[in-house]
């Protein structure tokens, strides 16, 4: 038997597809169960098995997408580790926190919203290296968590955040947003150097840079094994942008990938939940450039090309419509697969229901990925928007121990 070494990093020879990217990282961690499946989802049965009394099947996603004979594949990134690990950011800090310990650091400083996937997983990664985690958390209750009149709390993602003994640092939406994340990760830098002695390594929002994206690059090289043992195409990929490195690893990856064999790239979506799509193309141009990528045209003329940004926010980051919670329960109800409010379920619901919908035939008969990115977590703090949904979904009732009709009738 062999055992997996997490806080041992080995030596990274990236596949022979990616030599156009120059920017290499030396190293890497083993921190994720890795290969994560490829799941093709219901396309063999009818979504009415999966739906019990009380639910109709006038809203089932299985049934339309069979209808339009899309198979929906789906690669399960939520699968990468356990509950205080899992997601698409654990891949990214296989890279960052090699080249923290490379560079001899002690502790890590991130940032990202009040329930951020990927300041959990940083969290529980550093701990598992040996490095001390700092998070810096954006939130709305900010100074009333400050003078004690309201409390950060243990839901969701920050119950594992502070499991791992995390010193957490807050900030309010308008100082994130006036000061930028850069700079607030790197002012509580300067400020456990010097008033504690530390030395610690900054990691971007969402682990978003060259060094993070190469776990994405690595995840292409993945699949691209999985769909060859398996003999099976690809017409779309589809996957959840938030800050842009999973976007640039994969769209950069899936590009030459495919260009190295002389075929042609499934078309790529990356569905914003942020922000606006230049947003996110100068961002993943940027981390082109950062990696080293060595090009035919300009960085940014290639991402227009290779990739197309779909604006799928709705109410805004972290915030669900009424439409968007009644997919996520939907497709939980359909499949027993967990969507996140946050990335996931936002992305695929827009994908679904506006990019397809307003497109049908570009879509009718086509075989499409979606990448599941994880998050399950933040599905915590949408519990009391979904509590009628749940009820009416899965009632509670009580047995009849001692009668005859097994089960008590509902009191009025």
């Amino acid at each position: 038997m062999t055992f997996q070494q997490s806080d041992t990093p080995f030596p990274y020879t990236p596949p022979a597809w990616a030599s156009r990217l120059t920017n290499v990282p030396q190293k890497r961690l083993q921190l994720a169960n890795l290969p994560t499946p490829v799941q093709l989802i219901g396309a063999n049965r009818s979504s009415t098995r999966h739906q019990n009394n009380n639910n109709n099947n006038n809203n089932s996603i299985l049934s339309r997408l069979n209808e339009l004979n899309i198979k929906l594949y789906m690669k399960r990134d939520d699968a990468t580790g356990g509950v205080e690990l899992g997601g698409n950011k654990l891949r990214k800090l296989e890279f960052l926190l090699a080249d923290a310990l490379a560079q001899g650091c002690d502790s890590v400083v991130t940032i990202g919203g009040e329930q951020s996937n990927h300041c959990r997983a940083t969290a529980a990664a550093a701990r598992m290296v040996g490095l001390s985690p700092n998070l810096i958390l954006r939130t709305r209750r900010a100074d009333k968590i400050y003078d004690k009149t309201d409390e950060l709390g243990f839901e969701g993602n920050i119950l594992f955040d502070r499991m791992m003994g995390s010193t957490i640092y807050t900030c309010t939406p308008g100082e994130y947003g006036r000061v930028g994340s850069n700079k607030l990760v790197e002012h509580v830098c300067d400020y456990i150097t010097s008033q504690e002695g530390c030395k610690p390594y900054a990691i971007p929002v969402g682990g978003s840079n060259a060094v993070g994206s190469w776990g994405y690059i690595n995840a292409v090289d993945e699949l691209m094994i999985q769909m060859e043992s398996s003999d099976f195409h690809l017409d779309h990929a589809v996957f959840a942008t938030g800050s842009g490195g999973t976007a640039a690893g994969i769209s950069l990856g899936l590009s030459m990938a495919y260009q190295s064999m002389g075929k042609s790239c499934p078309k790529l979506h990356a569905v914003g939940v942020c922000d606006n799509p230049d947003y996110f193309y100068n961002t993943m141009a940027s981390i082109a450039n950062e990696m080293g990528a060595s090009l035919d045209t300009t960085a940014d003329q290639f991402i227009r090309e290779a990739v197309a940004v779909h604006n799928g926010k709705g109410r805004g980051y972290a915030l669900s419509t009424e439409e968007e919670l009644d997919f996520i329960s939907q497709f939980s109800l359909e499949t027993g697969i967990a969507l996140d409010p946050v990335y996931s379920g936002k992305a695929l619901y827009h994908f679904v229901k506006h990019v397809v919908e307003n497109d049908i035939e570009s879509y009718r008969n086509k075989h499409i990925l979606f990448w599941h990115t994880g998050g399950a977590l933040g599905i915590y703090e949408k519990g009391n928007d979904l509590l009628l949904k749940f009820s009416e979904m899965s009632p509670v009732k009580r047995i009849d121990a001692y009668g005859s009709n097994g089960v008590k009738e509902t009191p009025n």
